[in-house]
C-alpha cells in the first residue's frame, strides 16, 4: 500500500536536516507506535522495515529505547524449548550427561 501525506516545506526542510530519507522515518516511525501498541509484533515490524533478521529488529528497537513485549508465557515458552534441546541432546550423548 503507499500512503502519500503532505507537510509544509519550512518543516520538511527542518526534517530533512536530521532524517535525509523522510519517507523511511515517517515508515520506521510508525512501525515503532504500532510495536509499543503491540499492534504488531517483532515479526511484522521486521516485514514492514524490510529486514532480514528479527535481531535487526531487537536492535532498531533499542536504539529508539523500545523494551521488547515479550510476556510471561513467552518465557515460558523459551524454557519449554530450552528443555526439549536439552533433552535431545542428552539422549544423543548420553555420556556428556
Amino acid at each position: 500500500m503507499t500512503i502519500e501525506t503532505q507537510i509544509p516545506d519550512d518543516i520538511a526542510c527542518l526534517l530533512s536536516q536530521h532524517y535525509p530519507d523522510l519517507s523511511r522515518a515517517a515508515l520506521e516511525a510508525l512501525a515503532l507506535e504500532a510495536y509499543r501498541a503491540k499492534m504488531l509484533s517483532g515479526g511484522k515490524v521486521k516485514e514492514m522495515l524490510g529486514y532480514g533478521t528479527i535481531m535487526q529488529v531487537h536492535a532498531f528497537l533499542k536504539e529508539h529505547g523500545v523494551y521488547l513485549n515479550y510476556s510471561v508465557s513467552d518465557f515460558e515458552q523459551d524454557i519449554r524449548t530450552s528443555d526439549q534441546f536439552e533433552e535431545k541432546r542428552r539422549l544423543s550423548n548420553p555420556s556428556a550427561a
